[in-house]
């Protein structure tokens, strides 16, 4: 009679335990700047450039704006004491500078803004599963912003150069560089409302918004000719920093460091709330 040897025996260690195969310990590596690189860049701004609505919004729509309102003022001294010919500067210069602060406040914040819509679409948490980190994800946001309001500020001041604005060289630059880079402001408020707002209500919500900020925080009009206690209330608009720092290079004024404050409180409470938005929205998800 013959017996079968069993595998799992041994003659001289007994039993041998049956085992499946090992796990493997798979580790998740962080890319380099947490998943940031061009090709992502790019995509999000193909992806900008072909929203018409977006485009039209954030760098056609303040040059109409300009080209209705302030283009015909452009031999029109803002200070009746000093001529344009003595180097006076122009109502439609004050416009232009004006509008293209306006055309970068849209920007940012339809830049930040996107992110509502990729959180209705699930985009948001399909992010979440690669090894793109969310702080990368949001640079990608503000870099996006900061091109579109670029090209909303240089368009602006093309449409000035083009109807007569005379400004000396370096007005251009610092006027240009103080509406652009102000903008990230409005890129933290886009943001905020992004992670608050439903997709399908964010531009109805923060359009509205931007052009009421605009109009007391002193971009569409000067806000010396408002009411004294609406003047006492646009101080306090996250609008009327930009515009006063913006502007500065053009009227000569004395550095305006309550604009500067203006600036910096709304960036830092912007940027709080939108971080806390942001970390409730990744518990949920």
């Amino acid at each position: 009679m013959t017996t079968e040897k069993n595998p799992a025996m041994s003659p001289v260690t007994g039993p041998r335990p049956v085992t499946g195969p090992r796990p493997v310990a798979v580790e998740r590596r962080v890319p380099p700047l947490g998943g940031f690189n061009l090709t992502l860049l790019q995509t999000e701004l193909r992806r900008r450039l072909r929203n018409k609505r977006t485009v039209f919004f954030t760098v056609a729509f303040p040059v109409i704006m300009f080209l209705l309102i302030g283009a015909k003022y452009a031999n029109e001294p803002l200070d009746p004491g000093q001529p344009l010919e003595t180097g006076g500067t122009s109502v439609a210069a004050y416009a232009m500078i004006s509008f293209a602060v306006y055309g970068a406040m849209l920007a940012s914040t339809a830049a930040g803004g996107a992110v509502a819509l990729e959180r209705a679409l699930g985009w948001s948490r399909q992010l979440r599963l690669t090894p793109l980190t969310p702080a990368a994800n949001i640079a990608v946001k503000i870099l996006g912003g900061l091109v579109l309001g670029l090209l909303a500020v240089l368009a602006t001041f093309a449409a000035g150069a083009a109807t007569g604005v005379a400004m000396p060289w370096q007005v251009w630059i610092l006027a240009g560089l103080a509406a652009w880079l102000g903008s990230l402001v409005f890129t933290a408020l886009g943001l905020l409302v992004g992670y608050l707002v439903p997709s399908e209500n964010v531009m109805q919500f923060v359009g509205p918004v931007l052009a009421f900020l605009a109009f007391f925080g002193g971009i569409f009009m000067p806000l010396s000719e408002l009411p004294d206690v609406l003047q006492a209330v646009g101080v306090w608009t996250p609008t009327f920093g930009i515009g006063e720092i913006a502007r500065a290079p053009l009227s000569g004024e004395a550095f305006n460091w309550l604009a500067v404050g203006n600036v910096l409180l709304w960036l830092v409470l912007f940027g709080a709330g939108a971080a806390l938005a942001f970390r409730r929205d990744t518990k949920r998800v």
